[in-house]
């Protein structure tokens, strides 16, 4: 769980695959043996894939605070000066949106389904079958 560290990268393979490339500051804070209150910061980059990467591409922005589970991936590579490098990343397996629609920042709150019994236009009644169409439209 934390904040988003930039604006999440979403692109499209040539297969048509959906990737997003997000990056998460997770925070924990502590006391030493001296009483001292200190934070410490973590760096986590995340790769999501599919559905859930469309929505977190159209739905999440910088600083937004965003709770995620998934497994741990380890990349190996060789540098330039040939030098074994290693990063430990995260590969989304399911996220929830934290925060509410009242954040005032962009995302989320702009695309609220209509409140339910509400019709999606002028002529059509509420009915249970209008509802559940509702429920097709919300990511999360």
């Amino acid at each position: 769980m934390g904040n988003l560290t930039r604006d999440p990268e979403m692109r499209v393979t040539p297969n048509g695959h959906s990737i997003c490339k997000l990056g998460l500051a997770v925070s924990r804070t502590f006391s030493t043996r001296d009483g001292e209150r200190r934070e410490e910061t973590a760096f986590v980059d995340i790769d999501a894939f599919g559905k859930q990467a469309e929505v977190i591409a159209k739905y999440m922005r910088k600083g937004r605070p965003i709770m995620v589970e998934g497994r741990l991936k380890l990349d190996q590579w060789e540098s330039n000066e040939g030098q074994k490098r290693s990063k430990l990343g995260v590969v989304l397996e399911n996220f929830q949106f934290l925060g509410s629609r009242d954040d005032n920042q962009e995302g989320y709150e702009n695309s609220s389904p209509p409140e339910r019994g509400q019709s999606n236009s002028a002529d059509a009644t509420p009915t249970a079958q209008n509802d559940d169409a509702l429920d097709q439209d919300v990511p999360f």
